[in-house]
């Protein structure tokens, strides 16, 4: 908290200076004094800046090395090479008019602006005279190709995914979305960092209220940095009931399913360093979808819809109705009695499911962190020890590890992690209730469950089961049936 107070009075006092900013004077000496000063020119070797002649006058520009497209910028200095002095234009805007042979060019008198875009990758030029400087967006960001993302991966569709430049992340959904009715704003956050982010939506379908609120927010935000890009900006946009752990926003790094979402009316959010969309607002049921549902026949998408809904509720039901069944075995039907363990129970049945809960995140972790070479082995290592080994040491039964087996598998057919360790936190509240007071305990959990999701509010403050309440017959038949598409009715 006092890091946060701190954060908020060091971005306020910045706020305070950034009206007193120098602004470009025309003499090119004290231009470059002060923003050597500022860039700190002589220690940052990747900040190169250097004096030319151009059309008799003297010049000087700035870039980042690393950003800079050096084939196109050596052809537009040869071009200022070749300007006459009698033809130099007397001021900044008619040279960007007649004398720079390029498409995004701008000018600027403030120097903390001018700072921004060069240290964003904007090529910058100073020109003895001019009271503005000359910016070129020539950057060019470092980037990965434009693959298929290792989550969000479909049988059938696009096999492209978004990356960590938010440049090529709008080029594509542009490309999926031809219409003048699409806006992408580009909006900044953190003193420090300065992360671009880019709101996207449809501006004839989106929900301008709720469009201002997210934009106020986004600007009023005081943190130094969005160290962890998207989930320091979620974390800033939504701060009420934290406690509640289903989730509050969707990500995806699938292009198509960004734009689907854009043309539902909803918002699209990139953020700059991020691989990811986050889509406000979401419900359950947004959360549920995949870009699977759309890309095979309305009864096979609605087949594989409703077997992701009862997967996930048998998750989370499994274990604790197996906990309660051992607690009461007189209940249990004379056709299910082989759900019993016949062998010796050395340790507890609940203290069992929480072992093995936290081992399987525990291999969850150690997969993502184990090289590629070694994966393989230690895979089936793991499935050794923690399967014939453990059973017949006495650890674990047999049928507690087949249930947990279960889960663990289960819990992947869900693409957003925020709702599977959402179950798995009340799967574990309820196990624990079930173990100490029974069957009111299972109730109990149960009906907490339920009270969560539906206490659960958007980023809009909308109801977190929308269409169910408020209930919407059309639209929940759309949400748990993958219908046709109206053009295909007619």
């Amino acid at each position: 908290m006092e890091k946060n107070r701190q954060d908020i009075v060091e971005y306020q006092e910045y706020n305070e200076n950034s009206g007193n900013e120098k602004k470009i004077t025309g003499n090119l000496k004290e231009d470059m004094a002060y923003l050597n000063e500022k860039l700190q020119v002589d220690k940052n070797f990747d900040i190169v800046y250097r004096v030319i002649q151009i059309g008799g006058k003297e010049a000087c520009f700035y870039f980042v090395d690393g950003f800079c497209k050096d084939e196109l910028m050596q052809k537009i200095l040869q071009y200022f090479l070749d300007i006459k002095p009698e033809e130099m234009p007397k001021d900044a805007h008619e040279m960007s008019k007649g004398f720079i042979p390029y498409v995004e060019v701008d000018l600027s008198d403030d120097c903390s602006r001018i700072t921004h875009n060069l240290l964003s990758g904007v090529f910058v030029m100073l020109i003895d005279g001019y009271t503005q400087a000359i910016l070129l967006d020539s950057r060019t960001y470092p980037a990965r190709s434009v693959g298929e993302p290792d989550k969000d991966k479909v049988l059938r569709g696009s096999k492209d995914g978004f990356v960590e430049t938010v440049i090529f992340n709008t080029a594509l959904i542009r490309r999926r979305i031809r219409s003048t009715d699409l806006r992408v704003e580009m909006l900044n956050a953190g003193k420090t960092s300065n992360t671009d982010i880019a709101v996207c939506y449809m501006d004839s379908r989106v929900d301008k209220k709720f469009l201002q609120q997210i934009k106020d927010r986004i600007a009023e935000i005081k943190v130094d940095a969005l160290t962890m890009n998207q989930e320091s900006l979620a974390e800033c946009l939504y701060q009420a009931r934290w406690y509640n752990p289903f989730p509050k926003f969707k990500y995806s790094e699938r292009p198509d399913t960004a734009a689907a979402q854009i043309l539902e009316g909803n918002i699209v959010i990139l953020v700059d360093n991020s691989p990811s969309a986050m889509i406000m607002p979401t419900s359950i049921f947004d959360v549920i979808e995949e870009a699977d549902d759309y890309y095979f026949p309305p009864i096979t998408g609605t087949y594989l819809r409703m077997t992701r809904f009862l997967i996930a509720i048998l998750t989370y039901l499994m274990t604790p109705t197996f906990l309660l069944a051992m607690k009461y075995p007189e209940f249990i039907p004379e056709s299910f009695r082989f759900i019993m363990i016949e062998d010796p129970i050395n340790i507890p049945i609940i203290w069992q499911f929480l072992i093995l809960e936290l081992a399987i995140d525990g291999l969850r972790l150690a997969a993502v962190n184990t090289p590629n070479m070694l994966s393989t082995p230690l895979s089936v290592m793991a499935g050794i020890v923690l399967g014939e080994f453990a059973v017949k040491s006495g650890w674990f039964n047999s049928e507690i590890m087949l249930y947990m087996a279960f889960v663990a598998i289960a819990n992947y057919t869900q693409a957003n992690y925020e709702l599977g360790y959402a179950l798995k936190f009340m799967r574990i509240m309820t196990l624990l209730l079930t173990s100490w007071f029974g069957l009111t305990g299972y109730i109990i959990g149960i009906i907490v469950d339920i009270l969560a999701i539906l206490c659960n509010k958007t980023v809009s403050h909308q109801s977190y089961v929308y269409p169910l309440l408020p209930f919407n017959l059309r639209q929940l038949a759309k949400r748990l049936f993958r219908l046709r598409l109206p053009e295909a009715r007619k």
